[in-house]
């Protein structure tokens, strides 16, 4: 039997915002673009699964699909007047939630199903069907608060998919590792108060949105020192990932020992991508996804799920995405990364590397980690 289990829905796919133009609104002075605007496409997560299929990576794994998450679980972290709005509108012709988040008719449903499928992932791997599984969401869910949308997400896929492990299976602790490269704010701020869940999220410093992922949050109440940020400057590339799990992620984790690790993976900090500035390339997610596999190893027996946040290169996330669950699976495909070397030259100086390092110590020695 294959370890991993991916699950995955065509629905998901058909999900479709208003239009949108990266960060900039079109309309007024912003001319609409021929491609129709929408950062969140998509084609990204398509070409993905395409990829996986014509490589033979797709007939190696446990592929799998999942029903819609229920509105009784959806109340376990969204309000009902919220749910209420997001489903009339959606049963019209759409509208927006939120900030950042258009959506069109029937999005509601396709929102569902992506909850479903990280829910479902989550499952699988407790109740010991396979060592580990990935969740083809979408829309993400990463930014989503209680009761308001926000950058493209529109239910906290992650966040209701820890809750209903809890509750099914009494978990006593659980961490959500986001590397998106956006600040994961929907999901620190629904466990902000929380001892049960470890949130970290390493993100570039002041992307979106700009006014959170200060490394001075760290929880409040009984969450105080449960919630970790870790802002990185532009342009850090795969040295500043390095050092950020080797001398704050991996220790903190390992610390905390929980008995879940979900991790929140967006492509958007890679060297393609027009939301950020980043510079990773596609060895970096298969890197990272290796250290966390020995890390669960360690810590949790294993159990670990992968959900997918964001990544708007639609010709470089299917790289990335490939060589994570390449690692994953323990599986190796013959696909072969064609921008890899060009990324590798693009890499900062040496210099830029010591001082976001500094950095990186300076938050380490704060945490007691170094």
């Amino acid at each position: 039997m294959p370890r991993t289990a991916f699950f995955h829905d065509e629905k998901c796919l058909w999900h479709v915002g208003q239009m949108h133009a990266g960060s900039l609104p079109v309309g007024g002075w912003v001319q609409p673009p021929s491609s129709g605007g929408l950062a969140e496409s998509p084609d990204s997560k398509r070409r993905l699964k395409s990829l996986m299929d014509v490589s033979g990576l797709s007939a190696r794994l446990d592929l799998r699909s999942a029903p819609p998450l229920s509105e009784e679980d959806l109340l376990r972290v969204h309000s009902k007047p919220y749910l209420a709005e997001f489903a009339r509108l959606s049963a019209g012709t759409g509208g927006f939630v939120g900030d950042n988040a258009s959506f069109g008719k029937g999005s509601y449903e396709y929102a569902r199903i992506s909850a479903g499928l990280v829910s479902a992932a989550v499952e699988a791997v407790l109740a010991g069907e396979v060592e580990n599984a990935y969740a083809l969401s979408r829309p993400p869910g990463h930014h989503c608060l209680p009761d308001q949308a926000m950058g493209f997400c529109f239910l906290a896929n992650i966040a209701l998919a820890v809750e209903l492990a809890i509750t099914r299976h009494g978990l006593a602790k659980v961490a959500v590792l986001d590397w998106d490269v956006h600040h994961g704010n929907g999901t620190e701020a629904i466990f902000y108060e929380r001892g049960d869940v470890m949130t970290i999220s390493l993100h570039q410093e002041r992307c979106f949105p700009p006014t959170s992922g200060s490394a001075a949050d760290r929880g409040r109440g009984k969450g105080e020192g449960h919630n970790l940020n870790i802002p990185l400057l532009p342009g850090g590339g795969h040295a500043a990932y390095v050092d950020a799990l080797e001398r704050l992620v991996l220790p903190t984790l390992e610390r905390y020992r929980p008995d879940l690790i979900v991790i929140a993976s967006g492509y958007d900090a890679s060297g393609l991508d027009p939301l950020a500035r980043m510079q990773l390339h596609s060895e970096s997610y298969r890197w990272m996804m290796q250290q966390m596999l020995r890390l669960a190893g360690d810590v949790c027996g294993e159990r670990l799920v992968v959900a997918h946040e964001g990544g708007y290169s639609e010709s470089y996330v299917p790289f990335c995405g490939h060589a994570l669950i390449e690692a994953l699976s323990g599986e190796r495909t013959e696909v072969v990364d064609p921008v890899l070397d060009f990324i590798r030259l693009q890499q900062p100086s040496e210099r830029f590397v010591a001082f976001q390092r500094t950095l990186i110590d300076e938050q380490a020695r704060a945490l007691g980690l170094a």
